[in-house]
Formats: structure tokens, C-alpha cells, sequence
């Protein structure tokens, strides 16, 4: 379990970078996301290729990749929605509502029962999203963004929970972005439909503050690939709403980057802090939880794979 829980985390402060990058790439979120999975499961089938992992995915399996995958890409699209139309903060915050989305979701597909305490805790994070959106009502439209992001997080990491024990993780990971990859590229025309001055290519200054590959190759390998990796062989052993809880954390980590690289607190008025407070408070609940459970030894093990949980962070 401990073991566990370190994997996690590191993926957790990957994910963080997320926001950070997101902001420094200049590519609109559905140019910047088509670059993204390409990347990265162009990465992946290199490892596959190169270390002979290739392992067949059952027809019924491959159906629900292809879902999942579909989510996966229209969350990315929604979480840098989010950071382009208000900022990384508030992007990675409102991510955190995975959780109460997870809580409702998670018992209805995988057959279990509903826990109103874990309810209650989501439900903290939904209101510190609130406080966020009545202090920053100019960010309307990224908070709008940043919450579909968060219904979708928690929808393909419950759907994820019947799919993780039964393939090596990379393996997932790279049918999910193949996958959501495809289907991004077959909704692309509708984005230059719509905005016809999209520029696609990134950008190529030569100088390394403003060079869109260099934040591509960095987002693809350490914040995907390595963070997915380390998620999917975590979340094998813990519950769905643990690890969107846990995930919660992500925000805390980007935020301080954020704050560091691009001074957003200088953006954000008492009322965010206010709501972010909910959320880590959301996180420490569950965490005294956990720690009273270990101690009864009542603590079971849950087959789950990632949400960039919320992704994303989840997901991210």
C-alpha cells in the first residue's frame, strides 16, 4: 500500500506540471491535445516496440478503450479550455470535483455501495468551486470548461476500474491515446470550421522559453507517459474515490508552479483561496479516513486505472 501511494503521488506532481506547460504552449487546447496524444503514443510504441510488450486486446476490450480514449481527449480539451479561458489555477481546481462526480458514478457501474460520507467530502469540493466561480465570475468560461473536465475524469477512471487488472499498463495507456488520438483527429475540421485563423504547426522560435516542441516532448514523456505509467500500476490497489481524492493534491502542486512561473496569484481574489481551503480540507478528511481504516485493518484492494483524475488530473 505504501508503495503505492508513493507511485501515486509522483504522478500526482507530474500532473502538476500540466497547467503550467498548458499556459506555455501557445497552441489552442484541441491543436495542443492532438499534438499531445500523438506524442505520446508515438512514445509508447517505441517502449512496446523496442522491449517486444505488445500484448493483444480482447475485441469486447478494445470497444472500451475506444471509449475511454474519446474521453480521455475531450477532457484534455475541456482542462486546457479551462487554463486558456482563465488559468492553470483555476483549471487544476476545479479538477479536483472528480471526486463527488467519482462518489455518485462508481457505485452505480462497479455494482457497490454508496458511502454518504464520501459524498459529503466530494461535496466539499464542489462548494470550494462555487466560492471560486462567485470570486472569479470573468473566469466564467474556463470554470465552465474546467468542470466538464472533471464530469469526464470521473467518468472513464470508474469505467477504467473493470479494465486495469487485465493488461500491462502501458499497454492501456497506449490503446487509450491511439485511440483518442484518431478521434480528435476526426473531430479536427470542426475546430478550424469554426475558428478558421487556428494555427496548428507549433512553434519553432529556436529559443527555449518559447519553443511549443519542447513543452510538447516534456508534457508527452514525464507528464503522460512516466505520470500514467506510474498511476495505472498504483490505483490497482487503491479505490477509485481514494485516488481522486488523492488527486486533489494536484492543484496544490500546480498552483505553487503556477504562482512561481506566471505570478497568478496576483490573479486570484480571497474568494478562490477560500474554495481551494475546501478542497484541501476534502483531502485531509479522507487522509485521517485512511488512516483510521489501516489501523482497523478494513482497508481492501480495488483493481482502478487512471483518471487523470482527473485527469487528471485528472486528469490532467
Amino acid at each position: 500500500m505504501n508503495r503505492s501511494f508513493i507511485q501515486l503521488h509522483i504522478a500526482v506532481l507530474l500532473w502538476g506540471f500540466t497547467g503550467v506547460l498548458g499556459r506555455a504552449i501557445s497552441l489552442d487546447a484541441p491543436v495542443l491535445v492532438w499534438w499531445r496524444m500523438l506524442i505520446t503514443a508515438a512514445i509508447i510504441a517505441f517502449f512496446l516496440i523496442y522491449r517486444k510488450q505488445w500484448v493483444k486486446i480482447d475485441p469486447r476490450d478494445r470497444i472500451q478503450l475506444i471509449l475511454i480514449g474519446f474521453l480521455f481527449s475531450i477532457h484534455w480539451v475541456g482542462f486546457y479550455g479551462a487554463v486558456k479561458y482563465a488559468n492553470a489555477s483555476v483549471a487544476l481546481v476545479c479538477l479536483s470535483t472528480a471526486s463527488i462526480f467519482t462518489s455518485i458514478l462508481d457505485p452505480f457501474v462497479n455494482k457497490s455501495r454508496h458511502d454518504p460520507f464520501e459524498f459529503v467530502i466530494g461535496l466539499l469540493a464542489l462548494c470550494g468551486v462555487y466560492l471560486i466561480y462567485h470570486s472569479q465570475q470573468f473566469f466564467g468560461l474556463g470554470i465552465l470548461f474546467g468542470i466538464i473536465a472533471a464530469i469526464l475524469s470521473s467518468v472513464f477512471t470508474v469505467l477504467n476500474k473493470r479494465i486495469s487488472h487485465k493488461y500491462p499498463s502501458r499497454t492501456i495507456v497506449f490503446y487509450e491515446m491511439a485511440f483518442g488520438w484518431i478521434i480528435i483527429s476526426l473531430l479536427m475540421p470542426i475546430q478550424f470550421i469554426l475558428f478558421p485563423h487556428t494555427v496548428f504547426m507549433p512553434r519553432t522560435n529556436g529559443i527555449w522559453t518559447q519553443n511549443d516542441w519542447i513543452w510538447l516532448i516534456i508534457l508527452s514523456l514525464c507528464c503522460t507517459v512516466w505520470a500514467q505509467s506510474l498511476a495505472i500500476s498504483a490505483l490497482k490497489k487503491l479505490s477509485a474515490f481514494t485516488v481522486t481524492l488523492s488527486v486533489n493534491l494536484e492543484p496544490l502542486y500546480g498552483m505553487a508552479l503556477a504562482f512561481f512561473f506566471y505570478h497568478e496569484n496576483k490573479e486570484l481574489h480571497t474568494g478562490f483561496f477560500m474554495g481551494f481551503s475546501l478542497v484541501i480540507l476534502s483531502v485531509v478528511l479522507q487522509t485521517v479516513r485512511l488512516i483510521r481504516q489501516s489501523k482497523k485493518q478494513v482497508v481492501t484492494a480495488e483493481a482502478l486505472s487512471p483518471g487523470l483524475v482527473e485527469e487528471k488530473g485528472g486528469l490532467d
